[in-house]
């Protein structure tokens, strides 16, 4: 979580972090589950449905492929989602808790599974039909979606929502490729492959870098009008989505600061961006009451750039409850 409020806090410096706490827990316009890729995900509410469908299948399909390797068939594997939700019924339940009350009622197959696996809720996750209610790692606590969410739920087929999600992530990340889509969304080649076709009227192949890439049409005109910010700076923390949407990383990184950023076993670190390029890496400590950051350049930092980081970290310190006790750039 530490990382979705970061995430917010650097799209939104007026955002802060009760806000964010009370729209996930409280008021419930934002759901926090596992969505791209399997990973974790804050979305709005009134969207969760939409996400589900287009994802579902794809996702639930990969949680089965793993179990069929400790020699659980699918009608086992699909067996556990009534189980979990049985067990659910009374209310929301720890990750611990769910699992110790499964354990007695699976097979060693299925034991064996649990004792490999982060969660062994991935597959009602993916079927949209529980969610997280707060907590943090192995004390992370599930629901019942039709406990949870409030308003009526919504009925949309595979492939309009697939369609909605590329025609979403268009206008976040584009222009892009399919293969940019399937990799930042987690489906397989033929479930995206169709997918241009259901948009046909709403999309423009454009040349890019030398390579044909896909861009809403009603955007084109905004793009070509617009004009890069020069000493724009943000630091944006691990994980950030803005760092997964493409395949390929040349026009964000140079290939020999690669390593740096994208890291082994899908670590990704927090980055100093200037003008939309990743220039440097960065991280936090707190100590005390005081927020100490330190800041460094894969080549230099401009004189502007360093004075504009040093107005991220005390904006951050605001959003962290700390003051700024010092911000070293390097």
């Amino acid at each position: 979580m530490s990382a979705a409020f970061l995430q917010a806090w650097t799209r939104n410096h007026s955002i802060t972090r009760t806000e964010i706490e009370d729209a996930l827990w409280k008021k419930r316009v934002l759901v926090k589950t596992s969505l791209m890729r399997q990973t974790l995900h804050l979305i709005p509410a009134d969207q969760f449905d939409f996400y589900i469908a287009a994802l579902r299948s794809s996702r639930v399909a990969a949680v089965l492929g793993v179990m069929s390797r400790f020699g659980i068939d699918r009608e086992e594997g699909e067996a556990l989602t009534p189980l979990i939700m049985e067990i659910l019924s009374p209310g929301p339940r720890s990750r611990g808790a769910i699992g110790t009350a499964v354990r007695p009622k699976v097979s060693k197959r299925v034991r064996a599974w649990m004792d490999r696996v982060w969660s062994i809720v991935r597959i009602p996750v993916a079927e949209g039909l529980i969610c997280y209610a707060g907590g943090e790692g192995n004390e992370a606590t599930f629901v019942r979606v039709d406990q949870w969410m409030r308003g009526k739920r919504r009925t949309i087929s595979e492939e309009q929502a697939r369609a909605r999600l590329l025609r979403c992530y268009l206008r976040a990340y584009g222009p892009a490729t399919l293969k940019d889509f399937a990799h930042w969304s987690g489906m397989p080649a033929g479930q995206v492959r169709p997918l241009p076709f259901l948009l046909a009227k709403e999309l423009e192949e454009i040349t890019v870098q030398k390579k044909v890439r896909l861009l809403l049409r009603d955007d084109v005109g905004a793009l070509a009008a617009s004009i890069a910010e020069t000493n724009s700076v943000r630091l944006l923390p691990h994980f950030d989505p803005y760092l997964l949407a493409h395949r390929e990383k040349d026009h964000l990184v140079a290939p020999r600061h690669y390593k740096r950023v994208y890291r082994n076993q899908g670590w990704i670190s927090p980055v100093v961006l200037v003008d939309g390029t990743v220039a440097g890496i960065w991280g936090y400590t707190i100590q005390g009451k005081k927020l100490m950051v330190t800041a460094e350049a894969f080549d230099k930092f401009s004189t502007a750039v360093r004075s504009k980081i040093t107005e991220e970290a005390e904006n951050l310190a605001g959003f962290l409850a700390t003051a700024l006790g010092a911000c070293r750039v390097t």
